[in-house]
């Protein structure tokens, strides 16, 4: 959002670049700005409330974030793309108060509505209502029509039940029955994933944002290139880094692919790359923001609470897949850069780490603080909290233009407030899917259908909840599609003895690589745009360099050692057969090696990852045997084709 009065953030945060982006947000200004401005504000003040000085019961902590952030959404986001931008309809002004008088209800009246659980009145039922409408609203607006369609689609289901074939039939639940209970429960609109946004999700978007300002994204680069811009294809390696270190405090793979992209793609076309590779590295390397710890994409926390645990336990256990996705990117990089004779940067191209780090290194504090709190068992919202005011105070010690003035300041919590808004629109229409799941039972049901269609067979199932999971991503954001396949499939995949880590993970990460599928791969297009590339090749190539993370969910539910379960040895073979099969992956793909590859040694690498998949000995020293073998024979062809010509005799 913008504003002609100079009320713009100085720095775009990537929280916001995916808007940016479509442009699909108003652009106000005047009175309409600030009170937009003063809405999002206080939201971000609330939540900070709230962090420092402990969160309020969850209905009242969901009901007063879903009054700011479902208001947000009507009055930041048009009816539709041919209305004026400039201003807000008068329509919008109403659904806005209905949506905030909504949650007033709850506010106001709950402990009256709590007595009288199970026995609603008709208020309930009109005010229930009311709201589902507005939430499916909300979310068509915040995210296009996906999500709101299956919302709508789980609401036909729950009321029509009986009309339903075989398994999927149920008695069916009158609007009477489902409105209360998808509006006073924590199991509709303000059940767990609205609980977790209330919670920990803005925070974290509110860090990223207040980071950004402080020019964290440029010194994030700069290390990048200082760190990898001397070997072999750089500048592609860079761009994998850039993103990767985005990763850890954006959750988003669009706005990590604009904000790293700006900047790495143009350096790896000028380098040699073709604009769709250099589209596709970054693409592929943004996606996997949302698996990166410490700060990863918004169902982490949710899963965290799916599963009982804290998020540092999932930090942990995401930390070894979410290395190997990238040490894979940077394998595929590196090998299309001897493919093609790309070189390393010059020195004078390439920072100095030395110098980079002396003047960003105060940067880097507010995300150790952050790992620190939670690796010592802080809750997520007190680290976040703490590390937002270190990272207010420690940008005072960089260069003028990204201290945290109060201007600055103020900016980056309105930002951080408008944020929000799409994460939070995801979470409550998911909720409708999630109290239909629960009030109807079909969870049971499909995870039944999962383990009949699959005979039983594990990897038949892993590969069904895989199909369902990219094709749900495809259409909604990783978030609702998390929250959706967690709760079908995961319960399939632990009865058929895959443990709940390994399932839960495995769903979300499938629904993170629907960002890089065609035909629908947001953060292709974005890379796309940047490369000017075609953006369906782009997509396509992007497919192909994140491969590896098409095989990385399979490695860690056969081998649990991945999720840093057992002993540091079993943790250490683990990971150097993981590399193996990555190495074997991307060298066979990329057709180069130490050189070129012939047809029969690519094939050879191509079967190495296979190898790997299931933990066995065997299997184990046949993949190292090709791989050393291949590497070999290339040696020995590398120094025939270097001998030395011996000169002709002279007659």
């Amino acid at each position: 959002m913008t504003t002609e009065n100079n009320s713009t953030l100085e720095q775009s945060p990537p929280v916001l670049e995916k808007e940016l982006v479509e442009g699909r947000k108003r652009e106000l200004s005047g009175w309409q700005y600030w009170v937009v401005a003063g809405i999002a504000l206080s939201a971000s003040l609330f939540h900070l409330y709230t962090a420092a000085f402990g969160l309020l019961s969850a209905m009242y902590q969901r009901g007063v974030h879903w009054m700011f952030m479902g208001s947000l959404i009507f009055l930041i986001y048009p009816f539709s793309k041919s209305r004026p931008k400039n201003k807000i309809d008068i329509w919008d002004w109403v659904l806005a108060a209905l949506m905030a008088g909504g949650c007033l209800n709850i506010l106001l009246n709950w402990e009256a509505i709590a007595m009288r659980e199970g026995m609603p009145i008709a208020s309930d039922i009109y005010i229930g209502t009311m709201m589902i409408i507005l939430v499916i609203e909300a979310g068509r607006r915040a995210m296009g029509w996906p999500l709101p369609i299956v919302a709508i689609i789980a609401t036909i289901y729950a009321l029509f039940g009986p009309y339903f074939p075989g398994v999927l039939a149920h008695g069916g639940f009158p609007l009477e029955e489902l409105a209360p209970f998808q509006y006073l429960r924590t199991d509709g609109i303000f059940g767990v994933p609205l609980g977790v946004s209330a919670s920990f999700i803005f925070l974290f978007v509110l860090f990223g944002a207040i980071l950004s300002v402080t020019g964290a994204g440029q010194f994030f680069i700069d290390l990048s290139l200082a760190l990898t811009g001397r070997s072999q294809g750089g500048p592609g390696k860079a761009a994998v880094v850039a993103s990767g270190l985005m990763g850890t405090v954006s959750g988003s793979s669009v706005a990590n692919a604009v904000t790293t992209g700006a900047f790495t793609i143009p350096l790896m076309k000028k380098s040699g790359y073709t604009p769709n590779f250099a589209g596709a590295v970054v693409a592929a390397s943004s996606t996997g923001g949302q698996v990166m710890p410490p700060v990863m994409g918004a169902a982490a926390f949710i899963m965290a609470q799916f599963l009982g645990i804290s998020y540092w336990d999932i930090v942990v256990a995401a930390a070894i897949p979410a290395t190997l996705y990238f040490i894979s990117i940077i394998a595929m990089v590196h090998f299309r850069a001897g493919k093609r004779g790309i070189k390393s940067l010059t020195d004078e191209t390439a920072p100095r780490i030395g110098r980079v780090l002396r003047e960003g290194w105060h940067l880097l504090l507010p995300i150790i603080t952050l790992v620190i709190f939670l690796a010592l068992g802080y809750s997520a919202v007190k680290a976040v909290f703490w590390s937002i005011v270190l990272m207010i105070c420690v940008s005072w010690m960089g260069k003028p233009q990204y201290r945290m003035t109060p201007k600055r300041l103020l900016n980056a919590l309105i930002a951080g407030g408008m944020g929000a808004v799409e994460v939070a629109a995801a979470c409550a229409c998911s909720g409708l899917v999630i109290g239909v799941i629960g009030i109807t039972g079909i969870g049971l049901a499909f995870s039944s259908f999962v383990i009949s269609l699959s005979q039983g067979i594990l990897p038949l199932a892993l590969i069904l909840t895989m199909i369902g999971s990219i094709i749900l991503g495809m259409g909604v954001p990783t978030t609702a599609q998390y929250i959706i396949t967690s709760t079908l499939a995961a319960p399939a995949l632990y009865q058929m003895g895959v443990p709940l880590m390994s399932a839960h993970l495995f769903c979300l990460y499938f629904g993170v690589l629907a960002d890089v599928t065609p035909p629908v791969a947001l953060a292709t297009y974005a890379a796309a745009g940047i490369a000017k590339s075609n953006a369906m090749k782009t997509g396509f190539t992007a497919l192909v360099t994140a491969m590896a993370g098409f095989l990385v969910p399979y490695m860690f539910v056969y081998n649990p050692h991945l999720l840093f379960q057992g002993n540091i040895f079993q943790i250490a073979f683990s990971f150097i057969t993981a590399l193996m099969a990555i190495i074997g992956l991307s060298a066979g793909v990329q057709g180069y090696y130490i050189a070129p590859i012939s047809i029969p040694e690519r094939i050879a690498l191509l079967i190495v990852p296979f190898l790997l998949i299931v933990p066995n000995l065997t299997t184990d020293i046949a993949a190292f045997a090709i791989l050393v073998g291949v590497y070999l024979l290339q040696r020995i062809k590398a120094k025939k084709n270097s001998a030395p010509v011996p000169e002709s005799t002279q007659p």
